[in-house]
């Protein structure tokens, strides 16, 4: 099999000629020591919103690491202050859009124009035989992280419409795309909206069905190519009605919140699972740890198909480099 053949086959449920490995994001910290290249002093730092590599690098990067994917990432842009972490890495901080006043500067790239995905028909172009993931938001993490998360949680209760309004913006860009990048050749549609904590989802389940549900179900509408969807936390409350968009895959299962075999005993003849070695154990531990916990997965999770082997995350940039290749032996032993 190819790998497009093994990861679609393995989205269908079935069962490929080996467990696929794949990962959403591979840090360029870490690709670049995969990569024997240097960023040097003078790099751009990195912003998750942007696409990192070229089609070359990712293929190149995929045949490093035995991934069977390569990735592009086409997110709306978020609206927050950012600092600067190690390797040059940018995280979010305070929401800049905290009124309807700010709503003004909450301007998006035209999704109708063929700009945008000029780059993307690159990617679609010269593959080859990887299986291509478009990496995207739905818009309930953007708005989140666009307006901050305890101003997004206490807005809910004192000014729900503004809320709404903001979601609005970023559901209906992505609603947009989705058309658009599902009429172009790649493999895998893929959406990473935060919906949970490790405790459990960050809404009730009564009202991610009335307020969150509706929004994913505008872009379901327009998904025709396999969906992978991420989410962070304990999701176990929310899996139905995930499933009901007719998503292909869940990524990516976090140890530290949820059972993965469980989920497969309880969904796995509805929905492929991607995950899930367990970012604590990439980052912390020796590398005959993470060799073990992959192996496990792999015997636990792939005997029947419908399993995909990742990170619980992704290749974040403290992983050090002689796990990431602990995970790749795996991968490539099969």
């Amino acid at each position: 099999m190819t790998s497009r053949q093994r990861v679609l086959t393995a989205l269908r449920l079935g069962k490929p000629d080996r467990v696929p490995y794949v990962e959403i994001g591979v840090d360029p910290a870490v690709a670049d020591q995969l990569l024997a290249r240097s960023r040097g002093a003078g790099s751009p730092p990195v912003l998750l919103e942007a696409n990192q590599r070229t089609v070359e690098e990712e293929k190149a990067l995929a045949r490093a690491m035995h991934k069977d994917n390569i990735t592009y990432v086409l997110r709306a842009p978020v609206f927050a202050d950012q600092a600067a972490g190690k390797d040059g890495r940018l995280f979010y901080t305070d929401g800049q859009i905290r009124s309807r006043a700010d709503l003004e500067g909450l301007v998006l790239p035209d999704p109708r124009h063929d700009k945008l995905y000029r780059e993307l028909e690159t990617f679609c172009d010269e593959k080859e035989d990887f299986a291509l993931f478009l990496v995207t938001r739905v818009g309930v993490f953007p708005a989140m992280l666009s307006m901050g998360l305890e101003p997004f949680f206490v807005a809910l209760h004192e000014d729900r419409p503004f809320v709404e309004e903001v979601m609005d913006r970023y559901t209906d860009w992505t609603a947009v795309v989705a058309e658009r990048v599902c009429a172009m050749d790649i493999d895998v549609f893929v959406t990473t909206d935060d919906l949970a904590w490790k405790q459990g989802p960050m809404v009730s389940p009564a009202l991610f069905r009335e307020l969150l549900l509706p929004r994913f179900q505008r872009v379901a509408a327009k998904v025709t190519k396999p969906w992978i969807l991420h989410s962070d936390g304990n999701i176990v409350p929310l899996i139905d009605d995930l499933l009901s968009l007719g998503i292909s895959g869940l990524h990516a299962l976090e140890p530290e919140a949820l059972d993965i075999r469980q989920v497969k005993r309880g969904w796995g003849d509805r929905v492929c699972l991607v995950g899930n070695v367990s970012l604590v154990t990439l980052g912390r531990e020796r590398p005959e740890q993470v060799e073990a916990e992959a192996k496990g997965l792999i015997q636990d999770l792939g005997e029947g198909g419908g399993y995909m082997l990742s990170s619980s995350n992704s290749i974040a940039s403290y992983v050090p480099l002689e796990n990431a290749l602990a995970l790749v032996r795996v991968a490539a032993s099969q």
